[in-house]
Protein backbone atom coordinates (compact mmCIF):
# COMPACT_ATOMS: atom_id res chain seq x y z
CA UNK A 1 0.00 0.00 0.00
CA UNK A 2 1.06 3.65 -0.22
CA UNK A 3 1.67 3.86 3.44
CA UNK A 4 2.71 1.51 6.16
CA UNK A 5 0.75 2.53 9.22
CA UNK A 6 1.93 2.12 12.74
CA UNK A 7 -1.20 0.46 14.08
CA UNK A 8 -0.53 -0.84 17.54
CA UNK A 9 -0.60 -4.59 17.92
CA UNK A 10 -3.26 -6.00 20.23
CA UNK A 11 -1.87 -7.73 23.32
CA UNK A 12 -4.35 -10.59 23.48
CA UNK A 13 -3.63 -14.29 23.22
CA UNK A 14 -3.43 -15.42 19.58
CA UNK A 15 -5.13 -18.78 20.12
CA UNK A 16 -7.71 -19.34 17.42
CA UNK A 17 -11.28 -20.47 17.95
CA UNK A 18 -13.53 -22.33 15.47
CA UNK A 19 -16.18 -19.59 15.44
CA UNK A 20 -13.66 -16.92 14.40
CA UNK A 21 -11.85 -19.00 11.76
CA UNK A 22 -13.57 -17.41 8.72
CA UNK A 23 -12.92 -13.87 9.93
CA UNK A 24 -9.29 -14.72 10.62
CA UNK A 25 -8.99 -16.22 7.15
CA UNK A 26 -10.26 -13.01 5.55
CA UNK A 27 -7.97 -10.93 7.76
CA UNK A 28 -5.04 -13.06 6.68
CA UNK A 29 -6.02 -12.73 3.02
CA UNK A 30 -6.29 -8.95 3.32
CA UNK A 31 -2.99 -8.75 5.18
CA UNK A 32 -1.32 -10.87 2.51
CA UNK A 33 -2.72 -8.62 -0.20
CA UNK A 34 -1.42 -5.53 1.62
CA UNK A 35 2.07 -6.96 1.98
CA UNK A 36 2.31 -7.79 -1.73
CA UNK A 37 0.83 -4.53 -2.98
CA UNK A 38 3.19 -1.94 -4.41
CA UNK A 39 4.38 0.67 -1.92
CA UNK A 40 2.77 3.29 -4.20
CA UNK A 41 -0.87 3.57 -3.17
CA UNK A 42 -3.11 4.15 -6.16
CA UNK A 43 -6.86 4.54 -6.41
CA UNK A 44 -7.03 1.01 -7.84
CA UNK A 45 -5.15 -0.48 -4.89
CA UNK A 46 -7.36 1.38 -2.43
CA UNK A 47 -10.49 0.16 -4.24
CA UNK A 48 -9.21 -3.40 -3.89
CA UNK A 49 -8.65 -2.77 -0.21
CA UNK A 50 -12.23 -1.54 0.18
CA UNK A 51 -13.49 -4.67 -1.63
CA UNK A 52 -11.48 -6.74 0.83
CA UNK A 53 -13.17 -4.92 3.68
CA UNK A 54 -16.59 -5.76 2.23
CA UNK A 55 -15.77 -9.48 2.29
CA UNK A 56 -14.29 -9.16 5.76
CA UNK A 57 -17.43 -7.55 7.17
CA UNK A 58 -19.61 -10.20 5.54
CA UNK A 59 -17.69 -12.76 7.60
CA UNK A 60 -18.04 -10.59 10.71
CA UNK A 61 -21.78 -10.52 10.17
CA UNK A 62 -21.86 -14.32 10.01
CA UNK A 63 -19.87 -14.43 13.27
CA UNK A 64 -22.26 -12.04 15.02
CA UNK A 65 -25.29 -14.02 13.86
CA UNK A 66 -24.05 -17.18 15.61
CA UNK A 67 -26.12 -17.99 18.70
CA UNK A 68 -22.97 -18.86 20.65
CA UNK A 69 -21.38 -15.48 19.81
CA UNK A 70 -24.53 -13.55 20.70
CA UNK A 71 -24.88 -15.34 24.03
CA UNK A 72 -21.21 -14.79 24.85
CA UNK A 73 -21.17 -11.06 24.08
CA UNK A 74 -24.50 -10.53 25.80
CA UNK A 75 -23.12 -12.08 28.99
CA UNK A 76 -20.13 -9.72 28.92
CA UNK A 77 -21.88 -6.57 27.72
CA UNK A 78 -20.74 -4.56 30.74
CA UNK A 79 -17.04 -5.00 30.04
CA UNK A 80 -15.05 -2.01 28.85
CA UNK A 81 -13.84 -3.81 25.76
CA UNK A 82 -17.44 -3.90 24.50
CA UNK A 83 -17.77 -0.14 24.92
CA UNK A 84 -14.52 0.32 23.03
CA UNK A 85 -15.78 -1.78 20.12
CA UNK A 86 -18.98 0.27 19.94
CA UNK A 87 -17.05 3.55 20.17
CA UNK A 88 -14.74 2.34 17.43
CA UNK A 89 -17.68 1.50 15.19
CA UNK A 90 -19.06 5.03 15.63
CA UNK A 91 -15.71 6.58 14.75
CA UNK A 92 -15.39 4.43 11.63
CA UNK A 93 -18.92 5.32 10.55
CA UNK A 94 -18.26 9.03 11.06
CA UNK A 95 -15.02 9.00 9.11
CA UNK A 96 -16.49 6.84 6.35
CA UNK A 97 -19.42 9.24 6.05
CA UNK A 98 -17.19 12.31 5.90
CA UNK A 99 -14.96 10.67 3.30
CA UNK A 100 -18.02 9.79 1.20
CA UNK A 101 -18.94 13.47 1.33
CA UNK A 102 -15.43 14.30 0.07
CA UNK A 103 -16.02 12.02 -2.92
CA UNK A 104 -19.35 13.67 -3.71
CA UNK A 105 -17.87 17.17 -3.52
CA UNK A 106 -14.91 16.22 -5.71
CA UNK A 107 -17.34 14.90 -8.34
CA UNK A 108 -19.37 18.11 -8.22
CA UNK A 109 -16.29 20.24 -8.78
CA UNK A 110 -15.03 17.94 -11.53
CA UNK A 111 -18.40 18.21 -13.32
CA UNK A 112 -18.31 22.00 -13.01
CA UNK A 113 -14.81 22.14 -14.49
CA UNK A 114 -15.72 19.78 -17.31
CA UNK A 115 -18.76 21.90 -18.15
CA UNK A 116 -16.68 25.08 -18.20
CA UNK A 117 -13.97 23.56 -20.40
CA UNK A 118 -16.55 22.22 -22.85
CA UNK A 119 -18.18 25.65 -23.20
CA UNK A 120 -14.84 27.51 -23.35
CA UNK A 121 -16.54 30.88 -22.86
CA UNK A 122 -13.33 32.67 -22.07
CA UNK A 123 -10.30 32.63 -19.85
CA UNK A 124 -12.08 34.38 -16.96
CA UNK A 125 -14.72 31.65 -16.74
CA UNK A 126 -12.06 28.95 -16.74
CA UNK A 127 -10.02 30.79 -14.13
CA UNK A 128 -13.06 31.10 -11.85
CA UNK A 129 -13.83 27.38 -12.06
CA UNK A 130 -10.19 26.49 -11.41
CA UNK A 131 -10.08 28.85 -8.43
CA UNK A 132 -13.20 27.25 -6.96
CA UNK A 133 -11.77 23.76 -7.39
CA UNK A 134 -8.40 24.76 -5.95
CA UNK A 135 -10.00 26.33 -2.90
CA UNK A 136 -12.09 23.22 -2.25
CA UNK A 137 -9.12 20.91 -2.85
CA UNK A 138 -6.98 22.70 -0.28
CA UNK A 139 -9.73 22.50 2.34
CA UNK A 140 -10.37 18.83 1.61
CA UNK A 141 -6.69 17.97 2.02
CA UNK A 142 -6.56 19.86 5.30
CA UNK A 143 -9.65 18.07 6.60
CA UNK A 144 -8.31 14.70 5.43
CA UNK A 145 -5.14 15.20 7.47
CA UNK A 146 -7.25 15.92 10.55
CA UNK A 147 -9.15 12.67 10.00
CA UNK A 148 -5.87 10.76 9.75
CA UNK A 149 -4.95 12.05 13.21
CA UNK A 150 -8.39 11.12 14.56
CA UNK A 151 -8.01 7.57 13.25
CA UNK A 152 -4.64 7.25 14.94
CA UNK A 153 -6.09 8.49 18.23
CA UNK A 154 -9.01 6.06 17.94
CA UNK A 155 -6.59 3.15 17.46
CA UNK A 156 -4.65 4.15 20.57
CA UNK A 157 -7.85 4.05 22.65
CA UNK A 158 -8.52 0.34 22.01
CA UNK A 159 -6.54 -1.17 24.85
CA UNK A 160 -8.80 -2.99 27.32
CA UNK A 161 -8.76 -6.76 27.70
CA UNK A 162 -11.73 -8.91 28.72
CA UNK A 163 -11.82 -9.33 32.49
CA UNK A 164 -12.45 -13.04 32.18
CA UNK A 165 -10.02 -15.09 30.14
CA UNK A 166 -12.67 -17.22 28.46
CA UNK A 167 -10.92 -18.36 25.29
CA UNK A 168 -14.03 -17.95 23.13
CA UNK A 169 -14.54 -14.39 24.38
CA UNK A 170 -10.88 -13.55 23.93
CA UNK A 171 -10.92 -14.89 20.37
CA UNK A 172 -14.05 -12.95 19.40
CA UNK A 173 -12.83 -9.67 20.91
CA UNK A 174 -9.42 -10.14 19.31
CA UNK A 175 -10.72 -10.61 15.77
CA UNK A 176 -13.24 -7.75 16.11
CA UNK A 177 -10.40 -5.47 17.17
CA UNK A 178 -8.28 -6.67 14.26
CA UNK A 179 -11.14 -5.96 11.88
CA UNK A 180 -11.42 -2.44 13.30
CA UNK A 181 -7.65 -1.93 12.99
CA UNK A 182 -7.63 -3.17 9.40
CA UNK A 183 -10.52 -0.86 8.56
CA UNK A 184 -8.63 2.06 10.08
CA UNK A 185 -5.52 1.20 8.07
CA UNK A 186 -7.36 1.17 4.75
CA UNK A 187 -9.26 4.37 5.59
CA UNK A 188 -5.94 6.00 6.47
CA UNK A 189 -4.53 4.89 3.13
CA UNK A 190 -7.45 6.54 1.34
CA UNK A 191 -7.17 9.73 3.37
CA UNK A 192 -3.43 9.99 2.71
CA UNK A 193 -4.20 9.53 -0.98
CA UNK A 194 -6.51 12.55 -0.71
CA UNK A 195 -4.21 14.65 1.47
CA UNK A 196 -0.74 14.22 -0.01
CA UNK A 197 -0.81 15.72 -3.53
CA UNK A 198 -0.68 19.39 -2.48
CA UNK A 199 1.82 20.45 -5.16
CA UNK A 200 4.93 19.06 -6.75
CA UNK A 201 7.09 21.52 -4.83
CA UNK A 202 6.00 20.64 -1.30
CA UNK A 203 4.79 17.01 -1.47
CA UNK A 204 7.86 15.63 0.17
CA UNK A 205 7.64 18.27 2.91
CA UNK A 206 4.13 17.10 3.78
CA UNK A 207 5.14 13.44 3.79
CA UNK A 208 8.07 14.27 6.08
CA UNK A 209 5.70 15.98 8.51
CA UNK A 210 3.34 13.01 8.51
CA UNK A 211 6.28 10.65 9.03
CA UNK A 212 7.44 12.75 11.98
CA UNK A 213 3.97 12.43 13.50
CA UNK A 214 4.05 8.67 13.04
CA UNK A 215 1.09 8.70 10.66
CA UNK A 216 2.73 7.46 7.48
CA UNK A 217 6.09 6.32 6.22
CA UNK A 218 7.04 6.31 2.54
CA UNK A 219 10.20 4.77 1.14
CA UNK A 220 10.79 7.40 -1.51
CA UNK A 221 9.22 10.38 -3.18
CA UNK A 222 8.27 8.10 -6.07
CA UNK A 223 5.74 6.51 -3.71
CA UNK A 224 3.48 9.53 -3.95
CA UNK A 225 3.56 10.08 -7.70
CA UNK A 226 0.83 9.07 -10.12
CA UNK A 227 -2.27 10.21 -8.27
CA UNK A 228 -5.30 11.25 -10.30
CA UNK A 229 -5.77 14.24 -8.01
CA UNK A 230 -2.18 15.29 -8.62
CA UNK A 231 -2.65 14.93 -12.37
CA UNK A 232 -5.61 17.30 -12.26
CA UNK A 233 -3.73 19.78 -10.06
CA UNK A 234 -0.83 19.84 -12.51
CA UNK A 235 -3.06 20.21 -15.57
CA UNK A 236 -5.08 23.03 -14.01
CA UNK A 237 -1.94 24.84 -12.91
CA UNK A 238 -0.68 24.76 -16.49
CA UNK A 239 -4.06 25.84 -17.79
CA UNK A 240 -4.07 28.90 -15.53
CA UNK A 241 -1.01 30.20 -17.37
CA UNK A 242 -2.64 30.00 -20.79
CA UNK A 243 -5.90 28.43 -21.99
CA UNK A 244 -4.40 26.80 -25.06
CA UNK A 245 -6.39 24.14 -26.93
CA UNK A 246 -3.87 21.40 -26.13
CA UNK A 247 -3.80 22.30 -22.43
CA UNK A 248 -7.60 22.21 -22.32
CA UNK A 249 -7.55 18.77 -23.95
CA UNK A 250 -5.06 17.50 -21.37
CA UNK A 251 -7.06 18.98 -18.49
CA UNK A 252 -10.26 17.32 -19.73
CA UNK A 253 -8.46 13.99 -20.01
CA UNK A 254 -7.13 14.29 -16.45
CA UNK A 255 -10.57 15.25 -15.16
CA UNK A 256 -12.10 12.20 -16.84
CA UNK A 257 -9.52 9.98 -15.14
CA UNK A 258 -10.27 11.59 -11.79
CA UNK A 259 -14.00 11.12 -12.32
CA UNK A 260 -13.53 7.38 -12.87
CA UNK A 261 -11.21 7.19 -9.85
CA UNK A 262 -13.67 8.95 -7.55
CA UNK A 263 -16.62 6.86 -8.71
CA UNK A 264 -14.71 3.69 -7.86
CA UNK A 265 -13.75 4.95 -4.42
CA UNK A 266 -17.27 6.25 -3.79
CA UNK A 267 -18.78 2.87 -4.65
CA UNK A 268 -16.37 1.05 -2.35
CA UNK A 269 -17.00 3.45 0.52
CA UNK A 270 -20.76 3.10 0.10
CA UNK A 271 -20.54 -0.69 0.37
CA UNK A 272 -18.30 -0.52 3.43
CA UNK A 273 -20.56 2.11 5.02
CA UNK A 274 -23.60 -0.17 4.71
CA UNK A 275 -21.69 -3.03 6.29
CA UNK A 276 -20.45 -0.82 9.14
CA UNK A 277 -24.04 0.14 9.91
CA UNK A 278 -25.09 -3.51 9.87
CA UNK A 279 -22.23 -4.55 12.17
CA UNK A 280 -22.97 -1.79 14.68
CA UNK A 281 -26.68 -2.64 14.65
CA UNK A 282 -25.83 -6.29 15.34
CA UNK A 283 -23.59 -5.36 18.27
CA UNK A 284 -26.25 -3.07 19.75
CA UNK A 285 -28.91 -5.74 19.39
CA UNK A 286 -26.68 -8.30 21.11
CA UNK A 287 -25.84 -6.18 24.14
CA UNK A 288 -29.46 -5.08 24.56
CA UNK A 289 -30.64 -8.66 25.00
Amino acid sequence: MAAKYQLRSISLPTRSHPTTARVEEELSRLQSWESTTSSASTSDSICRGLCGLEELYDCVDDLLQMASTQQLLSQHQQEKCMDELLDGSVKLLDICGITRDFMLQVKEHVFALQSTLRRRKGDSSIETSIANYTSFSKKMKKDAKKLISQLKQADNMIVSQPLEQDQHLVAVIRVLRQVCAKNMSIFQSLLVFLAIPVSKSNKWSLVSKLMHKGVVACESQADINGHELDGVDSALSSLCKSAEVEKIRIARKKLEALEVCIEGLESGLESVFRRLIKTRASLLNIISQ
